[in-house]
């Protein structure tokens, strides 16, 4: 049984225009300690797909079908019978934080900024009781297990644990968020994901609007503290290059629906979708000649359509250079080119089967 498996994902949000696509049946899953990297342009669906996880979607997101299943269950029963999200559902909120975890988008907007950073991790904490009462197992009485102040105690001793984690000095535990780089916010987010143990930690763009040198810094934090504590991870990016520093397996999408899933080595050595391809065609690299370096780096053309009235057939194939009238006819269903390795795409269906395109 896998840790957490999504099938056939639908989300889609209403808003004046029609209804935005942005996940439709989408399928993936991950495995105890493994890493997924989920990547794709910015719009794809990507983080609406881990808010659908954590079940911290807006009002107006809909789930229109799938299942996402945690440890076996489905969490999808918990939603309303309209299909939308109550994100103070105590069943959700009990297994959010403490077994799903997630790293928001933008430590600078994540944070709220007129209280303490240290006080904002321990109130995740506080929040689940008996997550907290089971880390402090060995250091609490019977009595004050159920005694807030010898709880807040608890919760502060963690912070300072995790703080040392993740590189932050202690004595900044009771600073703003305006006090802190954005590295450190970036850490501190990281210190409030980890501070219940959970199974599963989703980073969403864990790295935005750092400079190289810290992304490479946080990204290795943050692949060692899984390997110590044997989490299972979703990494979500655009950037594929990033991504594929730390994960296991990787998961292209694009436009809302799932382009290639395989294991990273393979989908750099042998990627198979026309967009996969592309991605990769973009990123520069340090080796060979300039000439050669140049005439390789190609970006895709065109830009990704608007998912309230998304292209028919496959949504890339506006923007494929090997697309043909079937492209634009019918939906491509999932082809296993190699082990755990899987494309949605005619071409490659049609390569994979021995016949020319």
């Amino acid at each position: 049984m896998h840790l957490l498996e999504v099938k056939d994902l639908k989300v889609h949000f209403k808003i004046k225009g029609g209804w935005v696509q942005a996940v439709d049946g989408v399928s993936f899953y991950v495995d105890e300690k493994e890493t997924l990297g989920i990547v794709g342009e910015s719009g794809c669906g990507k983080t609406t797909t881990a808010y659908a996880i954590t079940q911290l979607l807006p009002k107006n997101a809909y789930i229109k079908g799938g299942e996402i299943r945690f440890m076996g269950e489905n969490l999808l029963k918990y939603i309303n019978k309209d299909g939308t999200i109550d994100i103070f559902n105590e069943h959700i909120r009990k297994i959010r934080w403490d077994k799903i975890s997630i790293i928001f988008q933008g430590a600078m907007d994540a944070l709220n900024p007129v209280y303490k950073v240290g006080k904002q991790i321990e109130e995740a904490m506080l929040a689940h009781p008996d997550a907290l009462r089971d880390l402090a197992y060995m250091e609490l009485s019977e009595n004050q297990r159920h005694t807030p102040g010898a709880m807040q105690e608890a919760a502060r001793r963690r912070v300072e644990e995790l703080y040392e984690i993740v590189g932050i000095p202690k004595d900044r535990i009771d600073n703003y968020p305006h006090e802190y780089s954005g590295g450190m916010k970036q850490r501190a987010l990281i210190a409030m994901a980890l501070a219940l143990n959970p199974a599963l930690m989703i980073a969403d763009e864990p790295t935005t609007a750092l400079d190289v040198i810290t992304q490479y810094k946080i990204l290795g934090e943050i692949k060692n503290i899984q390997k110590e504590y044997d989490m299972a991870m979703i990494v979500i990016s655009h950037d594929i290059s990033t991504v594929a520093e730390i994960s296991d397996r990787m998961a292209v999408m694009y436009a809302g629906r799932l382009a290639e899933t395989s294991n990273t080595l393979d989908l750099f050595m042998d990627p198979r979708h026309p967009y996969t391809i592309g991605l990769l065609n973009s990123i520069p690299t340090i080796k060979g000649d300039r000439e050669t370096l140049l005439s390789r780096l190609q970006s895709i053309p065109g830009s990704p359509p608007p998912l309230v009235n998304p292209p028919s057939g496959c949504r890339f194939h506006p923007r494929c250079p090997f697309a043909k009238p079937i492209c634009s006819e019918k939906v491509p269903e999932a082809t296993v080119v190699g082990p755990n390795h899987v494309v949605w795409c005619h071409k490659a269906a049609a390569e994979s089967a021995g016949d020319e395109w």
